[in-house]
């Protein structure tokens, strides 16, 4: 893994405002970047990035099943009791997911670790889907890249093959997203886009508009019943809404399911590590209440981590980051080495969720950036990856995405 500079396509721009890709400069700064690139080996993408991400997406449905038997991890993720049991009943009714994104820190030497799992509204879909796709074959047309080289981007036909498989043909689909963001109409709008492909109806409703039936069904804005809704708002509010009361009886399938409320929680990082503790693509991780006061040296760690805790010490001691169990985009996040805050988000959004504690991992530098690797996992199976890069240890909303090619 290597940072490659290379020349922009002369049109790129022209191109985004015609594929409706208005996202790809943002306040004033490029979040689309093509001035360099990621080059990856074959072997690099096939054993560090796709096969483990496939494995962890296994683990993490086991963790489902742990999760589900304890109502102390239920409670200690934050599933409001009011509706544990339409968690548990979307997993138990085998409600079908259709995709995710681990974020990945990797150097290109060694096992990829994992740091977060966005299983439930990861967003860069279309950017790493089509977008960069477009720029590889541009690029190869232009003999700016050679012959022979690929991409880890199967991304838009997975979607395609995943739809497929769950819906039968002509099925009716409903997207929605808060009105006026155009990077998650961007996401909405590549998930609407591969299940047309697939056969099926697929019709878009800003969030602010859906309705609720006198029988309890939701509605769209032209009245249509939704039978099946794909919604870019995270479980974490929307259990915590009005509308939760109604989703139970609304006789609609919601995709993601609720079930993916309890692996888009940063609570799942130290359920993985108890349950798959040394794994190669594990960083050590407890719930920061558990260790606070064996980090400082003025305690003992909780006795039922003690020995997990006493075995990563050292590794923790010497440098941890602090999320919390809720939280996106890097808001609320803090670096420790030594004791010492290196680093901080400043945007405190989610201060006030409880907070895990892991390891740190180091990210790699070139040219002052710092990469991470999102590695999208369609159904059950790792399917591409989007870079995205950030002058800061912490990745943020307005971190750069960066293209990726795999050298021939």
């Amino acid at each position: 893994m290597h940072k490659v500079t290379l020349p922009e396509r002369p049109h790129w721009r022209e191109h985004a405002r015609e594929v409706g890709f208005t996202f790809a400069d943002m306040h004033g700064a490029p979040y689309w970047d093509e001035t360099s690139a990621y080059a990856f080996s074959l072997e690099q993408i096939e054993n560090d990035i796709e096969d483990p991400a496939t494995e962890l997406h296994a683990m993490c449905r086991e963790a489902v099943v742990e999760i589900l038997k304890s109502e102390q991890l239920m409670d200690r993720l934050a599933i409001p009791e009011a509706h544990r049991d339409l968690v548990a009943e979307s997993w138990h009714r085998g409600d079908p997911e259709i995709y995710g994104r681990f974020d990945f820190a990797y150097t290109g030497n060694g096992p990829a670790k994992l740091l977060e799992y966005n299983a439930d509204t990861p967003t860069s879909l279309y950017e790493s889907a089509a977008f960069q796709w477009q720029w590889l074959e541009d690029q190869l047309a232009a003999g700016v890249l050679a012959n022979g080289a690929d991409q880890f981007n199967g991304i838009h036909e997975a979607l395609v093959e995943r739809f497929s498989a769950v819906f039968e043909p002509d099925s009716d689909l409903h997207f929605t997203a808060v009105g006026g963001n155009p990077e998650d109409y961007g996401t909405v709008e590549a998930m609407g886009w591969a299940a047309r492909e697939a056969g099926l109806g697929a019709h878009y409703c800003d969030l602010e508009k859906i309705a609720i039936s006198d029988e309890g069904q939701f509605l769209d804005h032209e009245d249509r019943v939704m039978g099946v809704l794909f919604k870019l708002y995270p479980w974490e509010d929307l259990l915590r809404d009005d509308y939760a009361a109604h989703i139970a009886g609304s006789r609609c399938l919601f995709l993601e399911p609720a079930w993916k409320a309890l692996l888009s929680n940063k609570g799942l990082l130290p359920v993985l590590w108890q349950m798959f503790e040394g794994h190669p693509n594990l960083l050590p991780a407890f719930f920061e209440q558990d260790v606070t006061d064996a980090i400082a040296g003025r305690g003992l760690a909780a006795a039922d981590v003690a020995e997990a805790f006493g075995r990563a010490e050292t590794q923790l001691v010497a440098g941890h980051v602090t999320k919390p169990i809720l939280s996106r985009e890097g808001a609320s996040v803090s670096i420790v080495k030594d004791g010492t805050i290196i680093e901080q988000s400043k945007n405190t959004d989610y201060a006030e969720h409880p907070r895990i504690l892991q390891a740190y991992e180091p990210l790699p530098q070139f040219d002052g950036f710092c990469p991470i690797v999102g590695a999208w996992v369609i159904g059950e199976t790792c399917a591409g990856i989007g870079i995205r890069e950030d002058q800061s240890r912490i990745t943020q909303d307005l971190s750069r995405f960066k293209p990726h090619y795999i050298t021939p």
